[in-house]
């Protein structure tokens, strides 16, 4: 599990590098102008291709981030069920910690949704 967290990480930090390499690359593309003259003389063409890899860089982080916390989530829920039908007197305590994991868990996700609108709408 630790190494399916670290190849998460990763590949989030990749998207993200990735994202921001492409935007400068073809913001600066053939132009010798200052950064605030060089969005005015991009060509539609490359702010399609911008707005594409800031769509897809998006929806990789989200992806990622969504697909880890339902796998996540669902061993979570397996693992608690399990603790139940061992110990049935417990089953109040099990099921407070599960949540509170879970609540953690679905913050990770609201992480990646943040960021990924960063991405679309500030970069």
């Amino acid at each position: 599990m630790k190494k399916f967290a670290i190849i998460l990480v990763l590949l989030l930090t990749l998207t993200s590098v990735y994202s921001l390499a492409s935007n400068q690359a073809l913001a600066t593309s053939g132009h010798a102008a200052t950064p605030a003259a060089t969005t005015d003389t991009q060509t539609p063409a490359s702010q399609d291709s911008v707005t594409g890899s800031k769509a897809l860089s998006s929806a990789i982080a989200i992806g990622l981030a969504a697909g880890a916390a339902a796998i996540g989530m669902g061993i979570a829920v397996a693992k608690a069920l399990e603790a139940i039908s061992r110990q049935p007197e417990a089953e109040g305590k099990i099921r407070t910690s599960m949540m509170l994991g879970m609540v953690f868990i679905e913050t990770v996700v609201i992480y990646a949704l943040i960021v990924a609108i960063l991405i679309i709408f500030v970069l």
